[in-house]
């Protein structure tokens, strides 16, 4: 069983707390413990608060499923019953196929490290799906590029990833030496809350295992990927809250291949800014961009300054996106896309 890493009588700062949790507080709150979740197993979780690791008691109603880790929520001292859930900042959640809803993913993260290997794991719509997941739930996406000594040509591996997005920041590093702990200093501040997701088998748990140093009691299990065709076993099963030595906090989820997209119309739009922006100056305000006249977009796919790959990607999310997100009944019955929603 995998144990989340515990400071030594940290304060709320240092376990992640802000201004934005406090303000929630009311003063019938004043004798429950603001408490983090640190795990999340199927029939337990357990939290983090300023006297250490505890295992926290749910009320009868309530279910695991209903908490991220990451979140924060107030505990009854001597019971350890949950009392209640604050509003997240941010909430990393996919819709599973076959689901009822979305499944959490992680809470309160800051920065969402999307960990993939300079061989055949890297695809540009899967991370094209991360991005959009990371834009929608509020959280500042980077790309952790691995396996670099094994390509041909990493340097060609970090362009493509460079490219899907203004403003994106890309590392190539060795999850395995030291060093990569300095490469992600600037996103793993104390307080700060850092995810990693990806495939299984691209580092995610090495790259654990090295932020949270020799102080970890329990380190994540790794294992090795198959030769053919770069895919690797689950070796992460639980979702779990890590100290980083020297600050911060990282969160490492169970690898995952496929990523159905929904209600993530935000993340996809800030994704695709060059085709959200050229959208306006179509001739139909309700332009589809496929085949109405004057479409601005359909033209500088035919000019040259739109890559016809990328709006075809785009398309296909949209799509996707669309056909997945569920509506809600506005005022006499009308319909409405479900609203953007990350503070939950």
């Amino acid at each position: 069983m995998v144990e989340a890493v515990t400071a030594s009588s940290p304060s709320l700062a240092d376990l992640g707390w802000s201004e934005f949790f406090g303000d929630q507080l009311e003063a019938s709150d004043a004798n429950l413990i603001p408490t983090r979740i640190a795990m999340v197993h199927r029939d337990r979780l357990s939290g983090l608060s300023q006297t250490g690791q505890t295992d926290l008691s749910l009320a009868p109603q309530a279910t695991t499923g209903d908490y991220a880790v990451g979140d924060w929520v107030l505990v009854e001292p001597h019971s350890h019953l949950l009392q209640r859930r604050l509003t997240r900042k941010t909430v990393l959640e996919r819709r599973v196929q076959g689901g009822r809803g979305p499944q959490l993913a992680a809470a309160n993260v800051d920065t969402l490290f999307i960990v993939t290997s300079c061989n055949a794991d890297f695809n540009i719509a899967r991370l094209e799906r991360y991005l959009a997941l990371a834009n929608e739930a509020g959280t500042t996406p980077v790309i952790l590029l691995t396996k670099a000594d094994t390509a041909e040509d990493a340097e060609a591996y970090r362009k493509q990833a460079a490219a899907l997005q203004r403003g994106l920041a890309v590392v190539t590093l060795n999850p395995r030496i030291p060093g990569a702990a300095s490469a992600l200093a600037a996103w793993c501040g104390a307080g700060q809350t850092v995810a990693l997701i990806g495939s299984s088998g691209v580092g995610k748990s090495t790259l654990v295992n090295t932020l949270a140093g020799s102080a970890q009691q329990s380190p994540q299990q790794t294992g090795a990927i198959r030769e053919h065709d770069a895919k690797g076993r689950h070796t992460t099963t639980a979702r779990s809250l890590h100290a980083i030595a020297g600050g911060g906090w990282v969160i490492d989820t169970p690898g995952m291949r496929t990523l159905q997209v929904s209600d993530v119309g935000y993340g996809i739009d800030t994704l695709f800014a060059e085709i959200t922006e050229l959208a306006p100056l179509c001739k139909f305000r309700d332009c589809t961009h496929v085949h109405e006249p004057g479409c601005a977009v359909q033209a500088a796919s035919k000019a040259g300054t739109l890559d016809p790959e990328r709006l075809a990607r785009w398309r296909k999310l949209s799509d996707e996106n669309q056909n997945n997100t569920p509506v809600q009944t506005g005022p006499r019955g009308a319909k409405s896309p479900a609203g953007r929603g990350k503070r939950r």
